[in-house]
């Protein structure tokens, strides 16, 4: 009986292996398309349906032509997907696009263009290869040309604000020059020049017909798939709450019209520190700030600042300021080294 036992088990581990070697090599049964919307949508992941209108600055972008759609569809995938990066994007931009979008209004730019800072730095301070500079990605001669301070001590390029105002006369001059919001867009990624070349060249006058270099080809769906994400987040899987968004911090300003030696002190006397002035003042380069002869700069300070007093250097700290023998030496020896 026990040998019966033995040969029934063994046949039915022979039959149960086979059919389960013949259900992994079967062709899977395709999901239907509900069933994949499931699993997708279970794992956190939105799916990307185009809009079957867009506009950008109130001018049509051309989704009927095919190509359009493709690159609008992968700039929108790249951000969307692009999750951690977005995110943080969407938190500065609760910080800064209102009052970007403000000024460009002031200035008679449409408010699509605040989506632009966002391309340009990731609503931050940031350094070019090139050395372009701040939210707008400025270099020195075009942020002079159009009304920036750029020096050793100022340099307005970090000014969130002061730097939209210049962005915004850049962006009409090159609208006045070509015509559309969409060509000025453009032209401030690749210039006016390099935009005007190329239509020259090609003998087409929309940024759509025209064959440009890799970035610029990319930037204004970038704008786009950007624009399309802020608006509507949720759509796109984000869903930040009120409280994660960033927010700018209320200031009180105080005018400087004499020269500051030691910025340091200056924070002291205004009730902050060195690290939180250079905070809120960016565009405050060095360790003091020379004020020319009828001349005067606004420092931003924030009305509730989160500072340590009890941190402050004393004289009973002084030790720590003395030169380290053995701190220096290591530092000659890996010089010679």
């Amino acid at each position: 009986m026990k040998k019966i036992l033995v040969a029934h088990s063994l046949i039915l581990t022979v039959i149960v292996g086979y059919l389960a070697w013949r259900d992994l090599l079967k062709p899977a049964e395709p999901d239907s398309p509900r069933q994949v919307r499931e699993i997708v949508l279970s794992y956190g992941v939105p799916i990307l349906n185009l809009p079957a209108q867009l506009d950008f600055a109130g001018e049509r972008v051309p989704l009927e032509d095919p190509e359009v759609r493709e690159r609008l569809d992968r700039e929108l995938h790249v951000n969307a997907y692009w999750h951690s990066n977005t995110i943080f994007l969407l938190k500065r931009g609760a910080r800064w696009l209102p009052e970007i979008g403000r000024i460009l209004a002031e200035n008679g730019i449409p408010d699509d263009f605040k989506y632009l800072t966002v391309i340009e730095s990731d609503l931050l301070n940031k350094v070019s290869p090139s050395q372009a500079v701040g939210f707008w990605q400025l270099l020195r001669g075009t942020a002079r040309d159009y009304g920036l301070e750029v020096g050793e001590e100022v340099d307005e390029r970090y000014h969130p604000l002061k730097s939209t105002a210049a962005a915004a006369k850049y962006l009409k001059n090159a609208q006045n020059r070509f015509g559309t919001w969409t060509n000025a867009a453009a032209a401030y990624n690749m210039g006016v020049r390099g935009l005007q070349n190329s239509i020259a060249r090609q003998g087409m006058k929309s940024y759509y017909d025209l064959l440009l270099n890799e970035e610029t080809s990319r930037y204004l769906f970038r704008v786009l798939a950007i624009k399309l994400i802020f608006e509507n987040p949720g759509q796109y899987g984000f869903h930040p709450e009120t409280d994660q968004l960033y927010s700018r911090e209320k200031t009180r300003q105080v005018t400087v019209s004499r020269s500051i030696p030691d910025l340091r002190d200056f924070a002291f006397s205004e009730g902050i520190n060195y690290k939180i002035l250079k905070r809120h003042n960016p565009w405050l380069r060095k360790n003091s700030l020379s004020v020319r002869s009828g001349r005067s700069y606004v420092v931003d300070i924030p009305l509730s600042p989160v500072e340590h007093p009890d941190n402050r250097l004393t004289e009973a700290d002084s030790s720590m300021l003395e030169p380290d023998s053995l701190a220096t030496e290591e530092h000659m020896r890996t010089q010679e080294e």
